[in-house]
């Protein structure tokens, strides 16, 4: 049997004052008194009031509803945004309705015309890595839903975006391993097109260009983030003549790809070739050897991209902002050469 949830007229009725006393009091308006309005809320804490949304937003125009699309949810580093999203949408009273895209161009444009823009206040986004074009975004802020995009972002689009600092990550990760003696560094990067994938890329190749070491082409390779990706990346580099002796990955997951296929080549990690990773993802400090990182500040990431929604619906002509978050360098075994 549904539950049934009291009323406004429940504490109207049960307190003998009328429904507008306590509709006022629950909005904590100026022209309610402090012991009438600590009898409301007792008497609601009582009968177990819930605020109705729905019909709120009939008064308010909102609906207390957001939606958030991911590229996945199993990864440490989504799972971790989505945490703090939610940290701070139910601190505000919101519900979250998540949408995930498997990193599916497809799939991602078929979410956003299925979405019910009548039942949301606004959307948070991280875009599919398969994505060319973003116009459906812009359609939707368009039809004036604010639209705030974190981590990989549409970049010509102009709305709120918060990300980490994936320039200087690079720039730090590829310095790293040059300082640990490592020469000839390869990069496997992510998919091109996403905002991240340039960045870092241009951090490794500036770095490399601050320290007059070779830059080859053949040791850059586009593909995807995951494990599998990584191994079949390292596979195509050690088929060159010209090998690499260390390894910058756009993420941990790539990284340890690439460490699986090392060591069934019985190559030393750190000593031979060195590899870093980017997320700070758990199993990089789990894995033998400990995979060195680029921290990402995931759970503010969540946090801030929420805070900066929040503020765009509370507010309709808020100026956009672009928030970029340090990472960490984290140095562990695997770009160690002793």
């Amino acid at each position: 049997m549904r539950r049934h949830y009291a009323t406004i007229k429940d504490i109207a009725h049960a307190l003998n004052i009328s429904v507008s006393t306590v509709s006022r009091a629950l909005r904590n308006t100026h022209d309610v008194n402090a012991d009438t309005r600590k009898m409301v809320l007792e008497m609601a804490t009582q009968l177990k009031y819930k605020p109705n949304f729905n019909a709120i937003g009939l008064v308010k125009n909102s609906t207390h509803n957001l939606a958030v699309i991911l590229p996945a949810i199993t990864n440490y580093y989504f799972s971790t945004v989505f945490t703090g999203i939610q940290e701070v949408a139910y601190s505000h009273g919101y519900n979250i309705m998540l949408h995930v895209t498997n990193d599916d161009a497809a799939r991602e444009l078929s979410i956003i015309r299925h979405l019910h823009l009548s039942s949301l206040d606004g959307l948070l986004v991280s875009v599919s890595s398969q994505a060319d074009a973003c116009t459906h975004f812009q359609e939707i802020i368009d039809d004036g839903i604010p639209v705030v995009f974190f981590d990989r972002v549409a970049e010509h689009i102009n709305t709120s975006k918060v990300m980490q600092d994936d320039y200087n990550g690079a720039f730090e990760a590829t310095e790293h391993l040059i300082a640990n003696g490592y020469q000839r560094i390869a990069h496997i990067a992510g998919p091109e097109g996403l905002t991240l994938t340039t960045a870092r890329l241009n951090g490794y190749l500036d770095a490399l260009r601050k320290h007059q070491l070779p830059i080859r082409k053949k040791w850059i390779l586009h593909s995807g983030f995951s494990q599998e990706t990584g191994e079949k990346d390292m596979e195509q580099l050690w088929k060159l003549n010209d090998k690499p002796d260390a390894i910058f990955a756009v993420s941990d997951r790539k990284a340890v790809g690439v460490m699986l296929a090392l060591k069934k080549k019985n190559i030393a990690i750190g000593k031979d070739v060195g590899v870093i990773g980017f997320t700070n993802d758990p199993v990089s400090a789990i894995i033998s050897p400990t995979l060195s990182t680029i921290a990402e500040p995931a759970l503010e990431i969540g946090r801030k991209s929420c805070q900066l929604l929040l503020q765009h619906i509370k507010k309709k002509n808020f100026i956009p902002e672009e928030i970029i978050l340090p990472g960490k360098l984290i140095i562990r075994e695997s770009s160690k050469r002793s």
